[in-house]
């Protein structure tokens, strides 16, 4: 009953994994970047543009923390999907439960796992703000960058940025780029076999479309024993169609449709204190876990006589997640969790930007968002049949989010840059529907209500052409939720919304002629009302969503490099961070449970209700670190070979804020060698790659008492065909 109680207001996640990338089309050189056949000694560390302010600028000249993935970068590091940024980003850490992630940045993001509780580092899609809980294992292909924002994004993303952004963009058509693309497949251990390709179609002088897909097949990772031995492994197939009319030099339109089948097979856990291998799971419940949904965004950009820029950009997601498995994870007793849940996503953003060379840059920007999750079954407990050990919820949690926002930019010296940003955000949730708890029937009619004012202001100096110094000011918020209701006559408030103050100072460098470029940052955040679950105070068999009391702070510093000697290339990331949560009593749910009154902000402590200030954030990492370098030797008459080696290392974390190693609450660190060796001739590569080589079998989430693993050691052979 009491583990049943916990799970009340917690949706149970699990851990998807994918295969190794493919290749990816090579987009049209950047700005900057030597032409082919440069002389080596030339070659420069490639000029990186980000879009996060809303237009296209240097990120050597942005006021932001960010790491910038190119899709030839994502190949060549073995990062297939979101799980595998934390190994290339600073300060980043990826628990991932299959149906949802806890994406934290510097400490900030998501600590808990229900459609309630948002994420604070939301993922766009070309433009478009995707998924915030469910349809995480989206496969990176035909990409042409990622980019990792840090810290919050108060002005133009708003809400759900607390802890940062990504930012993924899809290549686009092109107009005169003739027809070309590139075909590539993949065989692989575990019976891994992929393929995936691209092609660009000029149909005219005004109109291009691009198709794109992705494939892949692979055995389970896992050996199942007991009367259920479920989990078939990979079966996933994914596709995209852009098109992009330009009728004059002023107006742009691209749409873009993707569609995802990714059915993962199951998503196995068992109980973390287990001493077998992770991979080593008896299970007697069925094992299934099945991503189905699309995505459709429309970009229009309308470029006035004046310079400035009217843009609009729409989106339409609709898509389906279901989930069973063995909540216990042995084959004692039965102990099922399942659901269904469908998710509809409307959003629209219309943005008024200022030329970019005007002497005061400006964008105005409005954007209204509907989510509405639809639980078609949600069922844990015993085989259906027992209605005494059978929690069961049904119904719609619908979400609606408006804001708008605005920067302004002008220069006070020639040199001395000041930028002011503002975002007004309002955020309505609702539950409506039923419960059936354990025989006891109830009905869900709750709301609330977030707003927030967030923004940013910094000043940035722009010392020479080699050299970038910046400090602001910005917030961000993440809006509050409703708590599950648990019957015999006990309040459930609403949860508050998450609000982040935070302080950096920043310079960005390039030295030796523009073969090194250097970013380096310090931060300080203040974060209110930091959203947990704990133990429900009067009575503390049931688990409940709360806002921490008092003020959690963090700082630490970041180091980022890139340098291109001649054939020899090479990257580097690194983070450190302390983390102290404010002044918060509480009762630990998981049993066995004290009946002790514990109040958040007063205690007492003793007799169960423990005083939890100071201790560390979950899923704050102290120590990220990770390196990558390649060496290309040319064979001559066109021959190249290329070997690669890329090194991400996490540091332990804690799961619970209660930190209780007896109880499974540490993950502890996770150190990924991934290595590559490719023989390229003309329009040809062959690769032979492998991730994770070292075969660590590491905890890749806690969630419940229950650890999922994260994927082994994958190898292979992949060839890749650019025409």
């Amino acid at each position: 009953m009491k583990r049943y109680a916990w799970l009340l207001s917690t949706s149970v996640l699990a851990l998807g994994m994918c295969g190794v990338a493919a290749a990816q089309d090579t987009p049209p050189p950047a700005e900057g970047k030597p032409a082919e056949g440069a002389p080596a000694a030339d070659k420069q560390v490639e000029k990186v543009v980000v879009t996060a302010e809303r237009r296209r600028t240097s990120l050597q000249r942005t006021p932001i923390s960010a790491t910038v993935i190119t899709g030839e970068d994502l190949e060549n590091k073995g990062i297939t999907n979101v799980d595998q940024l934390q190994f290339v980003s600073p300060s980043a850490a990826v628990n991932n439960f299959g149906q949802g992630i806890d994406f934290n940045i510097r400490g900030i993001g998501k600590a808990e796992h229900n459609t309630q509780t948002t994420t604070g580092v939301i993922t766009y899609r070309d433009g478009v703000a995707t998924f915030p809980g469910y349809f995480t294992a989206e496969p990176y292909y035909d990409i042409a960058r990622v980019e990792i924002l840090r810290g919050p994004q108060g002005t133009f993303v708003g809400q759900n940025a607390t802890g940062g952004a990504v930012f993924v963009t899809t290549n686009n058509p092109v107009i005169d780029g003739d027809y070309h693309g590139y075909i590539a497949g993949q065989i692989g251990n575990y019976s891994d076999f992929g393929a995936q390709g691209a092609m660009n179609i000029p149909v005219n002088d005004e109109f291009a479309m691009r198709v794109a897909f992705n494939g892949e097949t692979r055995d389970s990772f896992y050996d199942i024993t007991g009367p259920y031995t479920g989990d078939d492994g990979l079966k996933m197939l994914s596709g995209r169609v852009s098109l992009l009319w330009q009728p004059t030099a002023q107006l742009s339109v691209l749409l873009k449709h993707d569609y995802h089948h990714l059915d993962f097979g199951g998503y196995p856990s068992d109980p973390v204190l287990r001493p077998n291998d992770p991979f080593e799971i008896t299970s007697n419940a069925e094992h299934y876990a099945r991503d189905r949904f699309t995505r459709t965004s429309l970009k229009i950009d309308y470029a006035l006589d004046s310079g400035v820029t009217i843009r609009s950009i729409t989106g339409y997601q609709e898509g389906n997640s279901a989930y069973k498995t063995d909540l216990d994870g042995t084959s004692v007793g039965i102990n099922l969790f399942r659901d269904s849940v469908d998710e509809i996503i409307w959003s629209q953003e219309v943005n008024v930007i200022s030329a970019d060379d005007a002497s005061i840059r400006w964008i105005l920007g409005a954007f209204f968002q509907t989510d509405e999750h639809q639980f078609n079954e949600f069922y844990v407990g015993t085989p259906p049949g027992n209605p005494f050990g059978e929690y069961t919820l049904g119904g719609i949690n619908p979400k609606q989010s408006e804001a708008v926002f605005g920067q302004l930019g002008f220069n006070l010296l020639e040199s001395l840059e000041l930028q002011l940003g503002a975002r007004y955000s309002n955020a309505t949730t609702k539950n409506e529907g039923w419960i059936n708890q354990f025989t006891l029937p109830l009905v869900m009619k709750e709301s609330a209500e977030s707003e927030a004012t967030t923004g940013k202001v910094s000043l940035n100096w722009t010392v020479d052409d080699h050299n970038f110094v910046y400090g602001f000011v910005a917030t961000g918020f993440k809006p509050g939720g409703l708590n599950v209701d648990v019957g015999f006559g006990f309040a459930h408030p609403p949860f508050d919304a998450e609000k982040v103050t935070s302080y950096e100072l920043g310079w960005k460098a390039g030295f030796l002629d523009g073969q090194v470029r250097t970013q380096f940052s310090t931060f300080y955040n203040e974060y209110e009302n930091f959203q947990v679950i704990v133990a429900y105070p009067t009575f503390p068999t049931f688990g409940m969503e709360f806002n921490v009391p008092g003020t959690t702070r963090n700082y630490g510093v970041e180091l980022q490099a890139e340098a291109v000697f001649g054939a020899f290339s090479a990257d580097m990331g690194l983070g450190w961070m302390h983390s102290e949560l404010g002044q918060f009593y509480a009762i630990d749910p998981r049993p066995p449970i004290p009946f002790v009154a514990c109040n958040l902000a007063t205690g007492p402590a003793g007799g169960g209700c423990q005083d939890l200030e100071g201790q560390d954030q979950t899923y704050a990492p102290e120590f990220t670190f990770n390196i990558g370098a390649q060496y290309i030797f040319d064979l001559g008459d066109g021959y190249a070979l290329t070997p690669r080696l890329n090194y991400g290392h996490v540091g332990p974390q804690w799961a619970t804020l209660f930190e209780n190693p007896a109880r499974g609450d540490r993950i502890e660190d996770r150190n990924i060698f991934n290595a590559q060796l490719a023989f390229t001739t003309g329009e040809w590569t062959a690769t032979l790659y492998g991730t994770n080589i070292t075969d660590q079998h590491y905890v890749g989430a806690i969630n419940t008492g229950m650890r999922f693993a994260g994927p082994p050691r994958q190898f292979g052979i992949r060839v890749l065909k650019v025409f």
